[in-house]
């Protein structure tokens, strides 16, 4: 499963103050998300929508910067600037890439169980042909402001298979940030022109 149907299917969300916190903010976000699939509009007419909630919902600096692992002080300025634009840009086309699997997407609500600094929000995700799924929502627990940090479907953290990805990457091209980058530039061009 792809960046774009782990978040739509059911993203994780950081840490709570009360216990309904949590599954309130993964239920808010999950409903926007399937209004989103669910709703008319082309792929890319939904993007401004997805754009919305993900920014609102998602950590995605926090997660880039976890992806990028020890390579990420490595980096200079400019380059951890550009790399968390091109992650972003990289998750919102992997999400809109793939609207078109995740329609009728519907999820059920689970249990929620503390972790420390974050809270596992347990969903059930179902789509037409598809066996249902189970998604774990971490959510940050920054009661003011929760945001997912991960999202962990039938047991893989989509962060984690993310940093091992970039790290296979930047090994077999000689730890260089700069190559992934110029790789990340060409993901995403190559979204634009196909």
């Amino acid at each position: 499963m792809g960046a774009l149907g782990v978040i739509v299917a059911a993203p994780p969300i950081a840490f709570a103050q009360s216990a309904g916190a949590a599954p309130a903010f993964v239920k808010q976000t999950a409903d926007q998300l399937v209004e989103i699939v669910n709703g008319p509009g082309t792929p890319q007419e939904k993007r401004p929508r997805l754009l919305k909630v993900i920014d609102s919902a998602v950590d995605v600096e926090g997660i880039a910067r976890f992806c990028l692992g020890a390579f990420w002080q490595r980096a200079t300025p400019e380059q951890q600037r550009e790399y968390i634009e091109l992650f972003h840009d990289v998750l919102l086309n992997n999400i809109t890439g793939k609207l078109g699997d995740y329609r009728g997407v519907a999820f059920t609500m689970g249990r929620t169980t503390p972790r420390g600094e974050t809270d596992a929000v347990n969903t059930l995700v179902t789509r037409p042909n598809a066996q249902p799924a189970n998604v774990d929502w971490i959510v940050s627990n920054a009661a003011s402001n929760p945001k997912v940090v991960d999202v962990v479907a039938e047991g893989t953290s989509l962060r984690l298979t993310q940093r091992s990805d970039y790290a296979s990457y930047l090994h077999r091209n000689n730890n260089s940030v700069a190559a992934l980058i110029e790789a990340m530039r060409h993901q995403v061009a190559s979204f634009g022109s196909g």
